[in-house]
């Protein structure tokens, strides 16, 4: 591998399959798989195929469109109420430099917790 070229994160493996997940969504354009560290009883991640590091890295509105109604569409398979979240850089708590939208839910009416609780 080139030096100058990054290795391939995380997400990256998973959508080329060189790692495995339980995968509960595809298309051409997005993935998405079950959270190996759940923060509620469902918790989802909705992951463009497309590599950007962070979501404020996305700057064509189309494509950040999609990603969101990806999520949205996503969601409603597995849930009726839900909480999307993402995070933003590592201060923002994230941890994976692959753009990805948290989709979380599941919990009993009045009993959802904080992310990260």
């Amino acid at each position: 591998m080139d030096n100058a070229q990054a290795a391939p994160t995380l997400f990256e493996r998973i959508i080329a399959r060189q790692i495995p997940a339980q995968i509960v969504y595809e298309d051409e354009g997005y993935i998405a798989v079950r959270d190996i560290a759940p923060k509620a009883p469902v918790h989802l991640l909705v992951i463009p195929k497309q590599l950007s590091t962070r979501l404020d890295e996305i700057g064509n509105e189309a494509q950040m469109g999609r990603l969101w109604l990806t999520a949205i569409k996503v969601a409603r398979l597995h849930l009726a109420d839900y909480r999307l979240i993402v995070n933003v850089g590592a201060g923002g708590g994230q941890e994976v430099f692959h753009t990805h939208i948290h989709v979380l839910g599941g919990w009993d009416e009045g009993s959802a917790v904080g992310f990260g609780q």
